[in-house]
């Protein structure tokens, strides 16, 4: 009798085992689930958004005349091919905010740019030279190359003027820290 009450006790506390597990098990499973259910977005999104990536343009602010940055929102795919050419060409359109005004004079055509062992060779029409004054001068080209060495491949930038050096911009110009 004491051993049948023991083989009972027994097989009661194994299915009350079997039953906590379970119980555990099933919570678990339900965790999961709620972890992992799909997003709906409230609407679908668009080629055109899936394929838009955001950069760094430099302006200059209309109030405090600093250079500021300004991201836009641009399509991925107009940066495959050539990258550099699209933000240069994006900077001499201007930007985006009322608060910030364009630096590059009207006019000013990239002819071309390459890339030299990281620095940024930009070949521009003589458009580029109507700047006011030296300080202007910087702000532009402050601009280009705090824009251009975003990129990691870039660190200087120099300037050709219709495919020849011009003693206003000989040098090659730094990212300023």
């Amino acid at each position: 009798m004491k051993k049948r009450k023991r083989v009972v006790a027994i097989i009661i506390f194994i299915l009350i085992i079997i039953g906590i597990f379970f119980i555990f098990k099933n919570i678990e499973i339900k965790k999961i689930e709620d972890e992992y259910q799909d997003y709906t977005p409230q609407e679908e999104i668009s080629e055109e958004q899936e394929s838009q990536t955001k950069i760094s343009l430099y302006f200059e602010n209309i109030e405090t005349g600093e250079l500021e940055a300004e991201t836009q929102l641009i399509n991925a795919k107009n940066l495959l091919n050539e990258p550099y050419k699209e933000m240069v060409n994006l900077l001499i359109k201007g930007p985006q905010s009322s608060n910030l005004k364009k630096l590059i004079p009207d006019g000013t055509i990239l002819n071309d740019i390459k890339i030299e062992n990281g620095c940024a060779i930009l070949n521009l029409s003589n458009e580029f030279l109507n700047f006011e004054n030296e300080e202007k001068k910087f702000k532009i080209i402050n601009s280009i190359v705090n824009t251009l060495t975003n990129l990691k491949e870039i660190n200087s930038v120099s300037f050709l003027i219709n495919g020849e050096k011009n003693e206003k911009l000989s040098e090659i110009y730094l990212k300023n820290k």
